[in-house]
Parts: structure tokens; sequence; C-alpha cells
């Protein structure tokens, strides 16, 4: 926009004033099944993987950004005042200082330094702060201590809760290959059609020496027309930011080969196991596979500077 200001007598000059755009850091994309349909379907790891399977989804919506180190700590912090109790603080991206309160420099970059049973405690807490029902429990008990690393083990998931939860595996895939016309192809990052580089939608070990503002990448390049802020990166086909870069995402499946399913049958993965699967390429050498349908498997109690994850929620 232009301001008009006043020098001298009657001297005006124009100057260019720019005015960042509100940004939430809880904005949901909705996946919604195709009128007339019982579900989405696609193959999951196609153009990658050895072995693939079909993927049946139910509605299901997923944010459009990695989650902040703002929104991570005011959860943490309502939380631990209501019955929780988290393992790890997190901390602002690769360089930030753990448990630190937010900084106006590194709020927007994504938490890191946690570990997958605090995400998905945090998960049931940003619910109950929000007033909705949290999705993990054990027993019939929500799951509130990330450090009761058994009963976290053993979480069910309450699909059918209006809670926050992390996607499924097959989930963060559709929502990664997501176009506007279809899907793309596991063999690419998230967003890399056409003209638009790898490099112009993901943060990675060859363009960034840590991590980033969410939803940036790309926006030091000639498609941008804006500052750098939250979301003033490019997107995906779906409208989805580092869906390849940054941080790799935690999703809810234990790491096991591809299963064949029940036609419509949702896919989550086997009931126990040793990792859980994360997705995802991220700025670090040791987050370098790119394509979409690559997987990464991760002890739940491990806890890095290149680890992240992002919000799901059923429709």
């Amino acid at each position: 926009m232009k301001k008009l200001v006043s020098l001298g007598f009657a001297a005006l000059i124009s100057i260019s004033v720019f005015a960042e755009p509100k940004f939430s850091s809880i904005d949901m994309v909705d996946f919604k099944v195709p009128n007339g349909n019982r579900y989405i379907q696609y193959t999951i790891g196609e153009g990658v993987e050895n072995i693939t399977a079909e993927r049946y989804l139910t509605s299901y919506s997923l944010n459009r950004y990695e989650t902040t180190y703002e929104l991570w700590y005011g959860v943490r912090t309502w939380a631990e005042n209501h019955g929780y109790y988290f393992e790890n603080l997190g901390q602002e991206g690769s360089n930030g200082t753990v448990g630190r309160e937010p900084s106006s420099a590194g709020k927007y970059q994504p938490v890191t330094k946690i570990s997958w049973y605090d995400a998905m405690v945090w998960c049931n807490a940003l619910s109950e702060k929000e007033g909705l029902t949290p999705c993990y429990s054990f027993g019939g008990i929500v799951l509130r201590d990330s450090g009761d690393t058994i009963s976290c083990d053993l979480a069910e998931c309450d699909w059918d809760a209006n809670g926050y939860r992390l996607p499924t595996e097959a989930e963060w895939e559709y929502a990664a290959r997501k176009t506007k016309r279809g899907l793309q192809t596991a063999d690419y990052a998230s967003g890399e059609i056409g003209n638009i580089t790898q490099a112009q939608v993901a943060w990675l070990s060859d363009n960034s020496k840590g991590t980033h503002i969410v939803g940036t990448a790309g926006a030091d390049s000639p498609l941008a027309e804006e500052p750098i802020h939250p979301g003033s990166g490019i997107a995906n086909g779906a409208g989805l930011f580092d869906m390849s870069g940054n941080v790799i995402e935690y999703c809810w499946d234990w790491f096991k080969e591809y299963s064949v399913v029940r036609k419509g049958q949702r896919a989550t993965g086997p009931r126990m196991g040793e990792t859980r699967v994360a997705r995802g390429a991220g700025w670090s050498e040791e987050t370098f596979f790119t394509y979409l349908g690559d997987r990464y498997a991760y002890d739940p109690n491990e806890a890095y500077i290149y680890q992240g994850f992002r919000i799901a929620k059923g429709l």
C-alpha cells in the first residue's frame, strides 16, 4: 500500500509500506471425498517404493503449515497447568533454546527437539484447550504424559473424534501429492511441477543450513512478490507449505512395508512396531530423501533439530 508522509511545508513523498498479512498457525486445508464417492482412492508410494498398495481415505483436513514454535509453546504451557507432562519442551527451529518463550525472530519457526510421543500427547492438549474431544487414549484414559511411553506405544486413535491428531502416512502422502488436476507421482518434491523447481518449494540441505520460517521456501525466487513472512513462499498444488523440506514430519503409523487392506478400509499401519513413520525431506543432510514416496523410520523417543510435525483432523 502507499503512505503519504509530510515533509516541510507542502512537500509530499510516496513511501511503499508493506503490511504483513495476518497469520494463523492453524489454517486447515480440507481434503473431501468427491461427491458420489465413498472414499478417496490412490496408490501410495507410486513410482518410488518397490511395494505399493491402494489406499482409501475418508474426508480429513491437514494444517497448511508445520506446527510453529509459538503455537507449540502456547499449548504446552497451558497443558502443563492442566495435568499434562512433556518429556521434551521443544525449541524454535534448528537454532533455538529449549523451552524458552517464543522470540519475535523465531516464533514462526517450526518446533523441533520433540519426540513422536510429545507430538501425539500435544495433539490431545490442543484438542482439550479448544473444547474438542481428544483422539488418543489407552484403556479409556486420555493420554496426557509423553513420558509414559508404554501407554503411548499402545495408544488407540478414535478416528471419529473431532480433535486434532497426527496424519496417517496415507493422508500425508495424498496431501503432499495433491494438485488442482489430480496427483503428482511420488518421485518429486511436493509442488515441484512444471517450471517450479525443487529448490523453490523446499528448504533442503543444498539450499539451507537450518530451518526457516514456515511457508517461506521460494520466497526469494523470481515468482515471489512480497517480503518474506509466513506463507510468502510457494505452496504445493493443494495450498500446503513445506510438505517437502524444512523439517521431516511425524505420522501416526508404525513403520512396516505396505500391506494390502480391504477395499474402503482405512490404512493406519500395523498395531505394534519399533519405529514410527516420518515423511518429507528436511534441511539436514540426515534427511536428504526428497521424493514424496520416500519414508523415514524413527524411534518414537528420538528428538532432533530436523524433526517436527503438522496437525490433522477428521471432517
